[in-house]
């Protein structure tokens, strides 16, 4: 069997295999994604080896992730959760620049071996040039007077022309109508550009990098922190060497038993995933946004992406990188309480913005990522509330727009913002700026 048929039933070798991996790594879907590229290569050595030997979740978490020996998978699911998305962008690949390759890859759901396979290719179909016989002009001349030649060719001119016309017409109109479908589908899905002030902050946001990630807290952290009236850092949080701190300690069994659970929960906010989803819904084709829990981030990613940090940094220590360069801060106490700090008061601020009763705070900012090659948006909040207030102003045409005035800016700054968020059951959220700080000279 020849051409097509054969290329796809044949296996592909091995040099061919290995350089389609390398084009797939040189990608835009993956060449800033080191940890994935080298995820996609081990996972690509392992299948083109002779038998596909079985590739198994601890055996990747040790050897690619530095995972130790006899590690909980289901405490740990970061194997899973980079395959899935490494799936994905492979996937993106061979539906962009990808698009003419005859070898594509793919990882099946629920597998962590590649296959390689040639793409099947539709078959040609051969047409045949009919022949038709043409009479001379003679021919078609000869013997026939010239009024009846003339009723001729206009027996058949005229109905072609209005058949024409008509085609046109229906051409036109069905032009008209599946242009109109498609922008009533855009405007649906992409309500946001419609809006000029919203537009501007998001593009500016999705267009600083070709991926954004958005990292849910990690509200077991923040738990543990609480009960234990510790605070831990990124370091101790990526070490995990919070763990073996909370072990060594003189605790009752029935508490080292309570915290241990709390260790292997990975619990997420409501809340928090509520304004993770508005955001999403930005990018409904999956291609530019994707999101990740505290636990499972990668830091190699922070100095590469587009960065959205949902929770306070109690819960989401990843906030730790970006702190420092903000003016407000939201602190949560050993008693529980939980304010803002305004680290420089201007004229007529408070230096702490405390939670009561029906009033919450939040502090939104917007700077640039550690390499100033992307951009960072951290959202924290000291309630409920207070986190869907945030979404609010970063989603609403209005509120964006008065805060443009208020800067007497046609275009945002980098800036930090505190919002002051009343609630009272039963009606909408009452949201003002309550003082705000920018940095224009950070562009």
């Amino acid at each position: 069997m020849a051409g097509p048929n054969r290329q796809i039933e044949e296996s592909p070798d091995t040099e061919a295999s290995w350089a389609l991996l390398q084009r797939i790594a040189a990608s835009a879907q993956l060449k800033r994604a080191s940890r994935l590229q080298e995820l996609l290569f081990y996972l690509g050595k392992c299948s083109l080896k002779e038998g596909r030997e079985a590739i198994h979740e601890p055996r990747i978490g040790i050897e690619v992730f530095g995972r130790s020996n006899g590690y909980d998978t289901g405490n740990d699911n970061i194997v899973r959760t980079s395959v899935s998305d490494l799936r994905k962008r492979i996937e993106s690949y061979f539906e962009s620049e990808g698009l003419s390759e005859t070898l594509i890859m793919e990882i099946p759901r629920g597998s962590y071996i590649p296959v390689f396979k040639y793409r099947p290719v539709a078959p040609e179909i051969a047409v045949s040039n009919p022949v038709v016989a043409m009479a001379s002009v003679d021919d078609l001349t000869q013997d026939a007077p010239e009024p009846h030649r003339n009723s001729r060719w206009h027996s058949w001119l005229v109905p072609a022309l209005v058949i024409a016309g008509l085609l046109v017409i229906l051409l036109g109109a069905g032009c008209i109508f599946f242009w109109s479908q498609y922008r009533n589908l855009h405007r649906s899905l992409y309500a946001w550009q419609y809006q000029p002030s919203v537009s501007a902050l998001w593009t500016d946001i999705l267009n600083a990098n070709p991926d954004t990630d958005v990292i849910l807290a990690d509200a077991s952290f923040g738990l543990l922190q609480d009960v234990n009236k510790r605070t831990f850092s990124l370091d101790d949080y990526l070490n995990r060497s919070y763990i073996s701190e909370i072990q060594a300690q003189n605790l009752s069994p029935e508490m080292q038993t309570f915290l241990s659970r709390i260790v292997r929960w990975n619990m997420g906010s409501q809340d928090d995933f509520k304004l993770a989803r508005r955001i999403l819904a930005l990018d409904p084709l999956g291609k530019k946004i994707h999101l990740y829990d505290a636990r499972n981030y990668m830091p190699d990613l922070t100095n590469r992406d587009n960065l959205i940090l949902i929770g306070g940094r109690i819960s989401n220590p990843w906030d730790d990188l970006f702190e420092s360069r903000m003016n407000f801060t939201v602190r949560f106490d050993n008693d529980g309480s939980i304010a803002v700090v305004n680290r420089v008061p201007a004229a007529g601020e408070q230096p702490i913005y405390a939670q009561v009763n029906s009033v919450e705070y939040c502090v939104v900012a917007f700077l640039p990522n550690p390499n100033h090659n992307g951009v960072v948006l951290l959202i924290e909040g000291t309630g409920a509330e207070a986190t869907e207030a945030a979404g609010d102003f970063l989603l609403s045409e209005n509120q964006l727009s008065n805060f443009k005035k208020t800067l007497h800016v046609d275009e945002l700054p980098y800036f930090d913002v505190l919002l002051k968020v009343s609630s009272v059951q039963g009606t909408p959220l009452s949201t003002t700026v309550e003082a705000y700080r920018t940095y224009p000279n950070l562009h």
